[in-house]
């Protein structure tokens, strides 16, 4: 398998399919505009017009698209010329309750589908460090496997079709919750005359130490929030949560309020930056800034 489609050259798209090509892997790429992919268009990829032609030419495809809608129309699209036996991975975040009906629809079309949701931002995207959790069958997962080893480093398999896109979101309420947390934590810290940097060094030093601290906190000490993963897409992404756990019945009490800061974020113009930047809510609430 040594020709791959890779549709969406977005921000996390455009290095994973860097890294593919690094990797010896000839790709047939399309995305929404062919300005964005001349540049990998340079280092040896082939463009295709239709999600079709993409199908036509690779015996598997990478979706890495926005939300389920995009992903569920470039899917169905490429039913028109897949061969049968052809790979389908969608590495998008999206429902887990349309990864289901894709992965039904490529079985009764002989084709095999994997969801497999990756996290690590446009850091671990560009230096092929991802987490990527995967649902799908066994054989395809030992399929697709040293396609996700050029992309990845944490590559588990989790279960069957969906299962990825859970995983996705059970990350997605953790990293979001944990960022609120780090922004009231050091806001706190502030108001009360309390060196925030400090209390985010000693804090890395114990139980409460993780890499969003790390990373994150940083970004908050900094108000750097040039996007590394954009508040809109979290939001997305914590919408996904909410519907998913009303579907399993399931409550997601502090999702919820957290989704609400987010739409509050928004409402400020301020969902093109990064998830970080949620910070500022506390800050003005506070009256404090870091």
């Amino acid at each position: 398998m040594q020709q791959i489609g890779f549709v969406g050259l977005g921000t996390m798209g455009k290095p994973m399919a860097r890294n593919l090509i690094k990797a010896g892997y000839e790709l047939v790429v399309l995305t929404r505009t062919r300005a964005k992919a001349e540049d990998v268009l340079n280092e040896g990829a082939i463009w295709a017009d239709t999600p079709g032609a993409v199908a036509a030419q690779c015996d598997a495809v990478i979706t890495m698209l926005p939300d389920s809608p995009d992903v569920a129309r470039v899917v169905r699209d490429l039913f028109e010329r897949a061969r049968p036996g052809s790979l389908v991975i969608d590495m998008s975040t999206i429902s887990p309750i349309i990864a289901r009906e894709l992965a039904r629809e490529c079985e009764s079309r002989q084709l095999d589908w994997l969801d497999a949701p990756v996290s690590g931002g446009e850091v671990g995207a560009i230096n092929a460090t991802l987490s990527i959790m995967v649902g799908g069958t066994t054989a395809a997962f030992n399929r697709a496997l040293p396609i996700f080893q050029a992309m990845g480093k944490n590559i588990v398999h989790i279960g069957d079709a969906g299962a990825g896109q859970i995983t996705k979101a059970a990350n997605q309420i953790v990293v979001a919750l944990t960022i609120e947390a780090i922004s009231e934590a050091l806001v706190l810290a502030s108001k009360a005359g309390v060196d925030p940097a400090k209390v985010r060094q000693a804090l890395l030093g114990g139980f409460a130490q993780s890499r969003i601290l790390d990373l994150h906190g940083q970004r908050m000490l900094d108000h750097n929030f040039k996007p590394g993963f954009r508040a809109n897409l979290h939001r997305k992404d914590l919408g996904i949560a909410l519907a998913t756990g009303r579907e399993y019945g399931v409550p997601l009490p502090v999702t919820a309020q957290v989704n609400e800061m987010f739409n509050a974020l928004i409402a400020a113009e301020q969902g093109d930056a990064d998830h970080s930047s949620i910070v500022t809510l506390i800050e003005a609430m506070a009256r404090k800034t870091l």
